[in-house]
């Protein structure tokens, strides 16, 4: 059995970069279930915030993501964050990211809920491509061993430590194991538990379910956000028409042509991504319609071709030209802040499994994350991972009274009402634990997704390790949006429509 002293599980910002950072430290083994540019990275258009600007703190940073976070942020993690983020903002920029810059200085552009601007970019709307080059043509360049189209299935134990993991050779089906003295999870979110969504194939929630089995602590996973503006065109796949193009002064339009954002918010498009997608979703609803319009057609057109030249691109390769008509966008699931939790230095409560990017919670997002801090918290949260490791101390996880700890209970012996199907899932999930849901909707999804757990089959293949890790997360989301009784950041119950100081605690799942 191979042994590394770390092995990394995916391939997006939160593998490449720890990745990069550990190889000072020891041996390094990077596991992805496809090649290693199959990530959601590729897909970031919007950027990377930190605080960098002349009229921007760290504190200014902090309060933003404070308020953004709807009461449920961990302000130590924020602190953290808003802090160190300059300085792996420098990282990156060692490492060789192509940061847009004017007379010798990264330009800075804003977001929905930032009180000033402070998202860098890099192509415009590229910026997750051109990290994600970066890093993996770095890594390339190392001693670090890359095994693509493996497929993590199984997290290795000895007495409650972790020892290694067990992984399928996507294209054979043969298992194999290594060991490490120190595992990572880096898998991604679970955008593609939703019809609608704005990921790409990999985000099927696999990180979750991997640790939740082995018996890590599984967090706020109720929250999940969904992006406002995701284009809708009859045959065109789902594209992520990002939030700068509301930053840069972009308008939302009903069917009639109306703008309708101020009627429901002081702040208009720049109001945070839960308070867009909910208006858009009730606008849809009173105009029968299956889509609302951004119109950037009031911007010059040098602006919109240069500074969002990929949407612009594909939009015009589509038959739409932005710069003269307006888009049709409707809001899709786009990111996953509940996860495997983690303390402020990336620990779980398993010893020597450590979690990091969309799989992991900080706590930093709370109840709604702020637009563009998630890539910034791979950076931060991943060095300090490293710092951990190297320095022979370990913490465990806080346990908090005031919290709720669950764990996943198995339904009795009912027939599944419905086949277990890709599609079926993602549609019960659309329809029942979306952007709007209420107790009979998420008890109903319970009980689907219960006895599709309790008469699985065991995997075989990638496309079946998925679906049954899908199942899995879907059910610990479901579960924890029932508990919520309130209405919180992305969370929205429409029969319990008010935010209630009582709920200001967390929901935790454990396997028993």
């Amino acid at each position: 059995m191979a042994y590394f002293d770390y092995i990394l599980i995916g391939s997006g910002i939160a593998g490449l970069y720890t990745a990069l950072q550990a190889r000072r430290h020891g041996t390094v083994l990077i596991v992805t279930k496809g090649l290693i540019q199959d990530c959601n990275t590729r897909h970031a258009q919007g950027g990377i915030a930190a605080p960098i600007g002349a009229n921007d703190s760290p504190e200014l940073h902090f309060r933003d993501t404070i308020e953004a976070g709807a009461g449920l942020c961990d302000e130590e993690a924020v602190r953290i964050l808003t802090r160190e983020a300059p300085d792996r903002i420098a990282d990156l920029v060692d490492y060789g990211v192509p940061f847009d810059t004017l007379d010798g200085k990264i330009t800075l552009t804003t977001e929905a809920a930032h009180s000033v601007p402070r998202i860098l970019h890099a192509g415009g709307d590229a910026t997750g491509e051109h990290i994600e080059v970066t890093l993996s043509n770095r890594v390339r360049a190392t001693d670090i061993k890359v095994l693509e189209q493996y497929f993590a299935t199984d997290i290795l134990l000895e007495k409650g430590v972790v020892k290694g993991v067990r992984v399928m050779d996507c294209v054979s089906g043969f298992a194999e194991e290594f060991e490490c003295k120190w595992l990572i999870l880096a898998t991604g979110g679970g955008g593609k538990l939703f019809k609608f969504n704005t990921n790409s194939e990999i985000a099927t929630g696999d990180g979750i379910a991997l640790a939740y089995n082995a018996g890590a602590q599984i967090s706020d996973m109720e929250f999940f956000q969904f992006h406002p503006t995701c284009l809708n065109m009859p045959g065109v796949e789902p594209f992520l028409i990002s939030e700068a193009v509301r930053g840069e002064g972009g308008i939302l339009r009903n069917a009639a042509g109306k703008r309708f954002m101020p009627d429901y918010t002081p702040d208009a498009e720049l109001a945070p991504r839960d308070v867009v997608a909910r208006s858009i979703l009730y606008e849809m609803q009173k105009t029968g319609a299956d889509h609302v319009y951004i119109d950037v057609t009031h911007l010059p057109r040098s602006l919109t071709t240069t500074r969002f030249p990929h949407i612009y691109r594909y939009c015009l390769d589509n038959g739409l030209d932005i710069t003269r008509q307006q888009v049709p966008v409707a809001p899709a699931a786009h990111y996953m802040m509940g996860g495997v939790k983690v303390n402020s230095w990336g620990e779980t409560n398993l010893p020597g499994l450590f979690a990091t990017g969309e799989a992991a919670c900080t706590g930093v997002h709370g109840a709604n994350r702020l637009a563009s801090n998630s890539m910034l918290e791979v950076l931060v949260f991943s060095k300090r991972i490293l710092e951990r490791t190297t320095s022979g101390k370990a913490e465990k996880l806080p346990v908090k009274p005031e919290d709720i700890y669950r764990s996943l209970e198995l339904p009795g012996e009912t027939p599944a009402t419905l086949p277990l199907t890709l599609a079926n899932l993602q549609t019960l999930m659309w329809d029942k634990v979306g952007i709007i849901r209420d107790k009979e909707g998420l008890k109903a999804a319970g009980r689907i997704l219960g006895g599709w757990q309790r008469h699985i089959t065991a995997p075989v293949d990638r496309a079946t390790h998925e679906l049954n890790a899908m199942v899995t997360t879907a059910r610990l989301m479901t579960e924890a949006a029932l508990l919520r009784e309130e209405s919180r950041g992305a969370h929205f119950r429409s029969d319990f429509p008010g935010t209630a100081e009582a709920w200001r605690r967390h929901v935790h799942f454990r396997r028993q």
